[in-house]
């Protein structure tokens, strides 16, 4: 009887530690294995060329007009949360795309895969549209 309650408290234990975890992430349904370029901002075409992707679980990357970026993401889906973006610090030509994708992608929380095509949104009625390179 001890060893049955030692276990279900172990299993228990084990559960609770994220890399005991399933991915529910947009990662684990369909987001994965693939860079998504982003196409459009609100219907409007995006003149710079921005990327997501999503390399691990919980993880999110990819390259903004000027610089590199990385996050997490722990949000189960169809939810999209980018959280705390890190990036390089290069200055470009085109800091103003890259100041408009990080604030898009900032309030997007909704998330959607449809074959290699990957759109973010929010209850405001932004989007952002992101198709698989």
């Amino acid at each position: 009887m001890k060893r049955a309650l030692f276990a279900i408290a172990f299993c228990a234990t084990l559960a609770t530690l994220p890399a005991c975890q399933a991915d529910e992430t947009v990662r684990a349904y369909g987001g994965a294995e693939k860079i998504w370029l982003l196409q459009e901002i609100d219907g409007a075409a995006f003149p710079a060329r921005a990327t997501l992707s999503f390399p691990d679980k919980g993880k999110l990357a990819g390259t903004a007009p000027c610089n590199r970026y990385f996050g997490t993401m722990n949000v189960p889906y169809p939810w999209f949360d980018a959280g705390q973006i890190g990036a390089t610090k290069m200055a470009c030509a085109n800091l103003a795309a890259e100041n408009l994708f990080f604030a898009a992608l900032a309030e997007m929380t909704l998330s959607e895969v449809l074959g290699d095509t990957l759109l973010l949104s929010n209850d405001k009625g932004r989007e952002m549209v992101f198709k698989a390179e």
